[in-house]
């Protein structure tokens, strides 16, 4: 087996764990405003559990989350505050290398893709680039729902020079389920995003904030278009803990609950079918904690 690189888990479970207050619509941006130190906590405690990558708790820096006044006179000054924890977790680690991924969340809303606005995403996306890129190794593209979405992100932070992973969310109702064909949540299909990015400049094609039972197809469907075009691109997967019904539903409307049935062990044996159908990063989204990311490092590499 090729080495495996670990992500982090989902931020804003395991801040309620460690006593931050969470409420909508502020959302995990509100941890930054009132108990900074408890995402500095959550950073390390995903190091402690063997990430080799920590994300930067950007992905509800804007204006859907925090409102337009507030993401114009704060947003600037809690993004970099975002990137700079992320950055003293990872240069604290002495025992290894640990990356920063600066999120970039899809700026109208999760799981929303008929609210992308192309006249309106690069100034939101700048500030979001400006304020993170002092302190990130790579660009994270996550949570996006079209194709167009992920080019948005990639315009945005070309003049960097930084490599950029794109990470997609997958529709994970009945259908996708019953074993369909694997897309996006705005109907494009995997096979269509995948040879979008093959010539994007990516370094990586993940998908994340789904349900684990869609992952695999997804992957391999991307492994074969990569395959066709020769593209030397990795591929990852962290999924979400949403039970069902939820899952279809937007992602920013409230607390979902999450499955009792997805224990770390279970869902370290989902990673193992990533894995064999081409995946080399694996992590966790929304409801997956530091404990499965434990099990995720003893199961890979020891």
């Amino acid at each position: 087996m090729s080495q495996i690189r670990i992500l982090d888990g989902g931020m804003s479970r395991e801040l309620i764990r460690l006593g931050a207050e969470l409420r909508q619509p502020e959302w995990s941006a509100l941890a930054l405003m009132d108990s900074p130190e408890i995402v500095g906590r959550v950073h390390r405690e995903f190091i402690d559990a063997g990430a080799d990558v920590i994300t930067a708790n950007s992905y509800a820096l804007v204006p859907f989350h925090i409102g337009e006044a507030r993401f114009h006179s704060e947003g600037r000054s809690l993004i970099a505050l975002a990137g700079k924890l992320a950055r003293e977790a990872a240069d604290d680690t002495t025992d290894r290398e640990i990356l920063v991924a600066g999120s970039l969340p899809p700026i109208f809303g999760s799981y929303e893709p008929e609210r992308f606005d192309p006249s309106r995403v690069h100034d939101y996306l700048k500030v979001l680039v400006d304020g993170l890129a002092p302190y990130v190794d790579v660009w994270l593209g996550e949570t996006l729902s079209l194709i167009a979405e992920a080019d948005a992100v990639r315009a945005a932070v070309a003049a960097t020079g930084k490599p950029f992973w794109i990470s997609f969310t997958l529709a994970d109702d009945a259908g996708a389920l019953e074993g369909g064909e694997p897309k996006l949540r705005s109907g494009e299909t995997v096979a269509a995003a995948a040879g979008w990015l093959a010539g994007s400049g990516a370094e990586a094609l993940l998908f994340n904030c789904s349900r684990p039972e869609v992952m695999a197809r997804a992957v391999a469907v991307a492994a074969g278009t990569f395959r066709e075009r020769q593209a030397n691109i990795g591929i990852g997967v962290y999924a979400n803990a949403f039970e069902t019904e939820e899952a279809e539903g937007a992602a920013n409307e409230t607390l979902h609950h999450t499955r009792t049935d997805l224990t770390a062990d279970r869902y370290s044996r989902f990673a193992c079918d990533w894995v064999e159908a081409g995946a080399s990063i694996v992590g966790g989204c929304c409801g997956i904690g530091a404990r499965h990311i434990h099990n995720l490092a003893r199961s890979f590499k020891g």
